[in-house]
């Protein structure tokens, strides 16, 4: 269920308002500048850079922010810099997150996030406390039809990844993170378009949600976060059928 929770939440993100687009465009900048400082402005040499640029074709970002953001990466022009943190906490009904956040002002991004979680029914855990719960690895979804299980399955192996686990919707590859650029690389080679590829922190333990109040809540406390300029990433580990979540959201 955290699986299908995840291609739920990708295909919330595919119909992002143009209200949002500014939002869309603003992390990928951020991610765009750090994988160009830590990999290099060439995409050729640098599969997560390479990655993000086609996040940043997908969602149609202008050519010359996305350059821009590079620059900046590489110290070809001046800008700000970013550091990349992590944050654990819980939510209504106890589900564990982990905030991805990338910011210029740690003392900000840290007073923001605790202001969301507190005043949204949770509260901000240490280092540790909630990490526990989750699987850091890398993580692709695959719409059916691109390629068949067995295919796909002897692809990623032979990549470095880990696991290949079937679903509904499609499939989900895991790797190492260390095997992340890799596996990307492979998947790119094949022209396969992954509906998500990331670092990501994947749920071990979860948490059934059977409230629909309390679903909500979540659902309220995933959306302020998202909204907070400095977040890039939200991890929960809730766990909620099709009829509680279609209450929540509506």
């Amino acid at each position: 269920m955290a699986g299908h929770n995840k291609w739920s939440k990708v295909k919330r993100a595919k119909a992002v308002t143009d209200s949002r687009k500014g939002k869309v465009f603003s992390r990928l900048s951020r991610d765009i500048t750090l994988a160009a400082k830590t990999g290099g402005g060439d995409p050729d040499g640098n599969a997560r850079l390479r990655t993000l640029l086609l996040k940043a074709r997908d969602a149609n970002m202008p050519v010359e922010n996305v350059d821009r953001a590079i620059k900046k990466g590489t110290g070809e022009l001046p800008g700000v810099v970013y550091e990349e943190i992590s944050y654990e906490g819980y939510g209504p009904g106890g589900v564990a997150f982990v905030v991805k956040v990338t910011t210029d002002n740690k003392q900000r991004a840290a007073q923001d996030v605790r202001s969301a979680f507190s005043r949204h029914g949770g509260n901000l855990a240490s280092s540790g406390a909630v990490a526990f719960q989750f699987l850091h690895a890398g993580q692709f979804l695959i719409a059916r039809g691109q390629m068949a299980e067995d295919a796909l399955l002897e692809l990623a192996l032979e990549a470095g990844a880990e696991d290949v686990i079937a679903s509904v919707d499609g499939f989900e590859v895991r790797c190492n993170i260390h095997a992340f650029d890799k596996v990307a690389h492979a998947l790119e080679q094949k022209g396969l378009k992954p509906a998500s590829a990331e670092i990501a922190y994947i749920p071990v333990n979860t948490v059934p949600v059977t409230d629909v109040e309390v679903a909500k809540m979540l659902l309220k406390l995933h959306d302020i976060l998202d909204e907070l300029d400095d977040v890039q990433h939200v991890f929960s580990n809730e766990e909620m059928d099709e009829a509680i979540s279609a209450a929540a959201h509506g």
